[in-house]
């Protein structure tokens, strides 16, 4: 286990209701910062803000300097080179960075250096059941746009990827595959290598969803062989508004941009651009650089702390949270119950309580001074697949420990007896 971290947290000092101490297990939505993320921030703003890689002066150099490294120290986070490194404003944004640029290359936008991209009538995106929205909806929009069709892997009723007759749902006609490391859901961690050798098999890109993976395992994109991947920093201890693309540098030079603006530019005339290649590309205008220094700061503390560690310590706390969830009378936990390995599993665990609304779940742990999740989590399909309309999801960090999970068993085997629908 790692040692108690809640004191490098500072909104974990304080108390919620009724002066109860705050146990927060919301990670899963977004994280809390510690202390060193928060400073970083403060102190790119008090003594180094400039405009990057735009001035001559030291303030300048500083604040340049600052943006450059946090990108090498992002990248060697997940083992990419510097220069495959995209910033976006979130995870999203870079899924529809990579959808909307294959948009403009099927429209006929980067000549035949973004070839590889096109898609239409006849061609499949392919997705999973298990998708957030964020990993469904550009899809969508991209099949609508191009004629292309969507389809996904089905899952089973444990939630896992039904993978036995892959090849009838990712055949020759992929042009992309687009798929979670690991489900916000039921917390499975996806076999991303039966994915990534069933893409290649068939020629398809590959686009890995690692919102829920980064801040919690070790994670070599190298290893894992897809060709983008995208994180999000305020679930990995960072700051909201931050995230990053990966993708192999030879794809993103030839993906076309589909935001535009100064920073993209190799020449303008008053017809036509042409685009440097990735990272600036993608980069257009002002970026938010105290926020890519605070996501730097989030990555080395995560270093420092070793994500085998990490893994190590959020498994322990998942086994408390689901085994104590699935014992409990009237309660559902979705996804496997006691037949997966832990470490096939994140530190989650979604629950349906007999009988009482996800919300007034989530009330009454609130009442307890625990800090949950309700609703659907944006991934409603999944639900469907589950046959309910929504859960309330406990989710683990690096600050959290044993006694946060058992006291969310405690709080949630109270939840039918105080609605008066326990047996």
């Amino acid at each position: 286990m790692l040692p108690d971290l809640r004191a490098d947290f500072p909104l974990l000092t304080r108390t919620v209701r009724n002066g109860k101490p705050l146990v927060y297990l919301d990670s899963a939505a977004t994280s809390q910062k510690p202390h060193v993320v928060l400073n970083a921030e403060a102190e790119f703003y008090q003594f180094h803000n400039a405009a990057v890689a735009r001035g001559a002066h030291l303030i300048a150099e500083e604040a340049t300097e600052a943006f450059a490294s946090a990108r090498a120290d992002v990248a060697a986070f997940v083992n990419a080179e510097t220069d495959e490194i995209v910033w976006t404003e979130n995870a999203t944004a870079g899924i529809n960075t990579v959808a909307n640029g294959m948009a403009n290359a099927s429209a006929g936008i980067g000549g035949t250096a973004s070839a590889r991209f096109r898609v239409g009538p006849g061609d499949e995106i392919v997705v999973t059941e298990t998708e957030h929205h964020a990993n469904l909806i550009p899809w969508q929009q991209l099949a609508a746009r191009t004629g292309a069709t969507l389809t996904w892997i089905p899952v089973d009723d444990d939630g896992r990827m039904i993978l036995d007759d892959l090849a009838s749902v990712v055949t020759e006609r992929c042009k992309v595959l687009a798929f979670t490391h690991a489900s916000n859901v039921t917390g499975i961690i996806s076999d991303v290598a039966a994915l990534v050798a069933r893409a290649r098999d068939v020629g398809a890109l590959t686009l890995l969803d690692a919102c829920q993976s980064t801040p919690h395992l070790p994670v070599d994109v190298k290893a894992l062989g897809v060709d983008f991947l995208v994180m999000s920093a305020h679930k990995m201890l960072g700051p909201t508004g931050i995230g990053a693309l990966w993708g192999r540098k030879e794809l993103l030079d030839a993906l076309p941009p589909s935001v535009f603006g100064g920073s993209t530019i190799k020449t303008v005339t008053m017809t036509e651009t042409s685009w440097l290649d990735a990272p600036s590309r993608f980069e257009a205008g002002s970026q938010p650089v105290a926020q890519i220094v605070g996501f730097a700061a989030a990555v080395r503390y995560l270093s420092a702390l070793g994500m085998d560690n990490v893994a190590a310590h959020e498994r322990a706390i998942a086994r408390i949270l689901r085994e104590g969830a699935a014992a409990l009378p009237g309660v559902r936990l979705l996804g496997p119950v006691g037949n997966d390995p832990l470490e096939n599993m994140l530190g989650l665990a979604a629950v349906v309580v007999d009988g009482v609304h996800a919300h007034d779940v989530g009330q009454v742990l609130d009442d307890a001074g625990i800090a949950v999740r309700v609703g659907h989590h944006c991934n409603q399909p999944l639900h469907r697949r589950f046959g309910v309309a929504s859960s309330t999801r406990a989710s683990a960090h690096v600050y959290n420990t044993e006694d946060d999970a058992r006291a969310f068993v405690a709080a949630l085997a109270t939840v039918r007896t105080f609605f008066g629908v326990a047996a």
